[in-house]
């Protein structure tokens, strides 16, 4: 049975494992991620990451069987960079990862070391605790080419008919030096860009305007560098035709950061964890 494919804000650091505000502010995205499984036709084979960070001069896959962990963050307390998170690779999908890549002219590389960052962890935790899932992780290619991501997609669409979820993780705002109130207006612009390019515009069109996303408002004040971004072009080029919907939004995170979520596939009921798309209704 089809996977549907994601585009998913795996919000900051190792978030799922601490307590307080910071934990806090994320709750409305943990719900969301939460809800994931329940969206599915069925229990994955497999969950390929494409994660916002890591990126290498080209295109490559972990073919670990037990990937350690990469803690790709600081100023956090010393139990966090303990925190496991003990899925399973999958080494073989790995191999069809590179198979199908070369099918389609694209070379893939193989890394048998790369762990998973908190862009893949942080972001499984709350939707499978038991880490009981296998999964591997790709690259950006580090030039960011959005053709190249795009096309990487389109190559690894059969997977869906595999079993394999894919998930873009990246985060639709992402610029570390501008949260709170100032990130509200060019968040909010980008954020309402993006749902109407993913959201009303044909599958050939849509993938046509995030060619030139850079030029839409408040884009380089959201993605001053695009590494959150990119990943949502990898899910684009797997979700074909499939439509989209927005599986979580909010206005207030961080003090006023709008940020969202994607889930590409046929069935488009909303997840309930929308509030921008709750306002507007209540409008």
């Amino acid at each position: 049975m089809q996977q549907p494919v994601y585009f998913l804000s795996h919000g900051g650091g190792p978030w799922p494992w601490l307590d307080g505000p910071f934990r806090d502010g994320f709750a409305w995205l943990e719900a969301s991620l939460k809800a994931l499984p329940a969206q599915l036709p069925a229990r994955p084979r497999a969950v390929l990451v494409v994660s916002g960070h890591w990126e290498e001069p080209g295109f490559t896959v972990s073919t670990a069987a037990q990937p350690g962990m990469v803690y790709d963050y600081y100023g956090f307390p010393e139990h966090t960079y303990h925190i496991r998170y003990p899925a399973p690779g999958a080494p073989d999908l790995a191999e069809e990862v590179v198979r199908l890549g070369a099918a389609a002219g694209i070379a893939i590389g193989r890394d048998p070391a790369r762990g998973f960052d908190h862009g893949t962890f942080s972001m499984l935790q709350p939707i499978w605790p038991e880490a009981d899932i296998p999964v591997l992780s790709l690259s950006l290619r580090a030039d960011y080419d959005v053709p190249a991501h795009l096309a990487l997609g389109r190559a690894l669409a059969p997977l869906r008919e595999q079993g394999v979820l894919i998930v873009g993780s990246g985060f639709s705002y992402h610029n570390l030096r501008q949260f709170g109130a100032g990130a509200a207006a060019p968040s909010a612009a980008f954020d309402a860009w993006l749902r109407h390019t993913l959201l009303d515009l044909a599958p050939e069109a849509r993938a046509d305007a995030l060619l030139t996303w850079d030029q839409a408002p408040g884009a380089r004040a959201c993605h001053p560098r695009e590494d959150h971004l990119i990943p949502l072009m990898v899910a684009i080029g797997a979700a074909g035709a499939d439509p989209a919907t927005c599986i979580y939004s909010q206005s207030d995170l961080r003090g006023g950061v709008t940020a969202s979520s994607y889930r590409f596939g046929p069935d488009t009921t909303p997840s309930g964890f929308d509030r921008i798309g709750q306002a507007l209704a209540e409008a």
